[in-house]
């Protein structure tokens, strides 16, 4: 277990030295190394998708100061966005005062769908369906006896009608148990399994037989309390309530309220090998599961004054299987964070995306998103214009000092810079 995750000053490191620093929080030599060139060679990028010319870098960093249900956590985070990991780990420095974060989940439930057509009764196929509920999911089962042996596998067998606009369809669901598997691979091969027999019972033939990423079943949550005096005081709290309940009302607000919380959940899903496709379909479907686009996550302020924030959404990621197992850097991710089961992954996942959420809320309360975001960002827009070495935070502090983070000023201030003598 990490000594700490406490790193204070980070960022006035060198690279060579954060990896340091990070290992001996750890107490580990060197579980950082697959990260250091990306851990990822030419034959091994064949192997893994089709068609192969390359591969491309992500920055990866590590978010500091979490505390995760009593545990000192360092997160890995694969991003390009500047301030992403700054900001998550300033807010977890702050929920520190609290405990830090407070999480919880369900069962790794992942479901897949039988979709039959050209049925006749769909009622009588559904009654006829259910009729043999427990040989379809003993069958089901037989595809995977490993998956049961672990304590997983099938765990109902659901049958629905789906109408609109004149059509009606038939869907079997299957939920199953995936245990530490992300799971699409396990319940499409059971789906697959048990579809013959679904359409026979139904009178009808098979068409899609396929998981659902609208993983409703398998929530993950996380909760924290960040005392008002640090996020800057009771009407900084106030505001960031009435930002967070425009969030909640207006679909415009939500889906970049929402982005910043994928910010942080995306980031961890992609350092750790795992999907964030899935992820993001998943968390957005949950978005809009009353039929209204809001919030994710919800902020309150509790008998003390205090900043109470929530956060549930669906996370399917798994820590078997996948690039997560076959990805050299994924792996030295996931060592990164000492988890032990994809739960206790997705509950860090949703604690991060929390963080994130809340130190986005808080900017947008405050001095407002630019002024934090933009001086992380004139670094970037330095390098393009060419500036090296020294030249690159010369030329980022003016485009700061002048409230002009843009290409046409840095290439002005660097040309400026470089006929001084």
């Amino acid at each position: 277990m990490a000594r700490t995750s406490r790193l204070s000053g980070l960022r006035n490191h060198t690279v060579e030295e954060r990896r340091a620093l990070v290992a001996d929080a750890l107490g580990s030599d060197d579980p950082l190394a697959p990260l250091v060139d990306g851990g990822l060679d030419e034959a091994r990028a064949d192997r893994m998708i089709e068609h192969v010319i390359g591969q491309i870098g992500i920055p990866v960093g590590v978010a500091t100061n979490f505390v995760v249900d009593g545990r000192e956590v360092l997160v890995p985070m694969a991003t390009e966005e500047p301030s992403v990991v700054a900001a998550a780990s300033n807010i977890a420095r702050m929920a520190r005062e609290r405990g830090g974060f407070t999480t919880s989940s369900t069962a790794p439930i992942m479901q897949a769908q039988i979709h039959v057509v050209d049925v006749a009764d769909p009622h009588g196929a559904r009654l006829r369906i259910l009729e043999q509920r427990e040989a379809l999911m003993a069958l089901a089962d037989e595809q995977d006896p490993r998956l049961v042996e672990l304590g997983g596998g099938v765990r109902d067998l659901v049958v629905r009608i789906v109408e609109r606009e004149g059509r009606r369809h038939l869907v079997a669901h299957l939920l199953v148990d995936v245990r530490d598997a992300m799971g699409a691979n396990a319940v499409n091969t059971m789906a697959e399994a048990i579809s013959g027999r679904v359409a026979e019972l139904a009178g009808g033939r098979p068409l899609l037989r396929i998981l659902t990423n609208k993983a409703d079943l398998r929530l993950s949550r996380a909760r924290a309390v960040i005392p008002a005096d640090m996020l800057g005081g009771p009407e900084i709290v106030d505001n960031m309530i009435l930002g967070a309940q425009l969030a909640e009302d207006d679909p415009y607000r939500a889906a970049t309220h929402n982005k910043g919380i994928m910010n942080g959940i995306s980031a961890v899903v992609l350092a750790t090998g795992n999907d964030t496709r899935a992820v993001e379909a998943g968390a957005h479907s949950h978005a809009v599961r009353d039929g209204h686009y809001g919030s994710l996550s919800h902020f309150e302020r509790d008998a003390q004054g205090d900043l109470v924030a929530t956060l549930e959404l669906p996370l399917a990621v798994g820590l078997v299987g996948g690039a997560t197992k076959t990805h050299p850097a994924a792996r030295a991710a996931v060592a990164l964070t000492e988890v032990e089961t994809a739960q206790q992954l997705a509950q860090l996942i949703c604690a991060v995306g929390l963080a994130q959420n809340v130190a986005a809320v808080r900017a947008l309360a405050a001095e407002g998103i630019q002024q934090g975001h933009m001086a992380l960002h004139a670094r970037n827009v330095a390098v393009a214009a060419g500036a090296e070495g020294d030249e690159i935070d010369l030329v980022a502090a003016r485009l700061v000092e002048q409230r002009a983070v843009r290409a046409d000023v840095a290439e002005r201030e660097l040309a400026s810079l470089r006929e001084r003598p």
